[in-house]
Order: C-alpha cells, then sequence, then structure tokens
C-alpha cells in the first residue's frame, strides 16, 4: 500500500469512529487530508471500491490486533494463564486490540449496510474461531471450548456497547473478577 492510500483509508477510520458511516464522504475526507479528489480517484475504484477497502481494512485491524494477543499467549500451559495472558494484551493500552469506537462504528453501520454486515460477521467468527482454538488446546469438550471462547468475548463486546464504553483498565477489572471461576487446568 502506498502512504497517500493508508492516510485515505486510515482517516476514514477516524471518520467512521467520529461520524458514523455517513460522514465516511470522499469530498470530506478529501478535506480533512488535504488532498485532491484526483489522488482518492488515483487509489481506489470510486466510492464503493473505497468502501469495500475501508472495510477490508476495519477487518484486518479488528482481527489481527486479537490474534497476535492470541499468539503471544500461546506457550501458556493452562486456561488461567491464558486468559491472564489475554488480559494483559487486551487491556494494555486503549485502541491497540481493545477499540470500542471502532467496535461500536462497525456495528452501527452492520445494522444498515450488508456489506457492513457481512464484514461484522467475519470480524466475529474470526476472533471467536482464534479463541476456540485457544481453548482446544486445554480441553476436548466442545461446551468447554465454546464457552471458554464466548465469555471473553460477549465481556468484551459488552464493555464496548455501554455508553460510555468501558476504560480498558475497567475491562481488565471485569476480566479479573472472573479470572478466580477459570480452572487451572481444564484437560
Amino acid at each position: 500500500m502506498s502512504a497517500a492510500r493508508d492516510r485515505w483509508l486510515d482517516e476514514g477510520i477516524e471518520v467512521l469512529v467520529e461520524e458514523g458511516s455517513a460522514g465516511v464522504r470522499i469530498d470530506r475526507l478529501a478535506a480533512r487530508l488535504g488532498l485532491s479528489k484526483g489522488s482518492f480517484h488515483h487509489h481506489f475504484a470510486g466510492a464503493d471500491g473505497f468502501k469495500k477497502d475501508l472495510l477490508d481494512h476495519v477487518e484486518d485491524i479488528l482481527t489481527s490486533s486479537l490474534q497476535q494477543a492470541i499468539d503471544a499467549a500461546r506457550g501458556e500451559p493452562t486456561a488461567r494463564r491464558i486468559l491472564m495472558g489475554l488480559i494483559e494484551m487486551v487491556t494494555a493500552s486503549d485502541d491497540q486490540v481493545y477499540r470500542p469506537r471502532l467496535e461500536i462504528a462497525l456495528r452501527a453501520w452492520a445494522l444498515a449496510d450488508v456489506d457492513a454486515a457481512r464484514t461484522q460477521e467475519r470480524v466475529d467468527a474470526a476472533r471467536v474461531g482464534a479463541l476456540r482454538r485457544v481453548w482446544r488446546r486445554v480441553s476436548d469438550d466442545d461446551d468447554d471450548v465454546r464457552i471458554g471462547a464466548m465469555l471473553p468475548y460477549v465481556l468484551a463486546l459488552g464493555a464496548t456497547v455501554i455508553m460510555p464504553p468501558l476504560s480498558s483498565a475497567d475491562l481488565r477489572k471485569l476480566y479479573e473478577r472472573i479470572l478466580p471461576l477459570v480452572p487451572d487446568d481444564l484437560a
């Protein structure tokens, strides 16, 4: 990707977060970036092409950060230690793995747009799938794996959608509250 293309996409995310999908317009993005509409058309196949690329960019951001956190926790031998590692990575700082404003913006967009809804479905499936792979390492029981994956994910989503969204510090406290419920080893 070129630097200018990245700027368009990153600014699209900023506008999506600040104003919602209705604010993501070429003229507004160009003005905010100080770039011409010609620059936009050089990098994207019109508004539909930008929308597709923006949704792909959002999906990558929302799935790759959790996957990196999971990769970092892979060496942990027990369910509790895996969860402790994920808590550390997810709540280390705002806007790294836990991005509540982007979550809200995509979920709101998904209510009115089929492409955004498909993106949201893929994000949720990728995240839950990644968490299931973590829990599969400590349990062969499908229900344990399903619940083990869903519990931290549902907590993070709930923390995102309440108004105002919880800070990463408060999300950490929620995770720490459930940590004693997680056995040292499910296997």
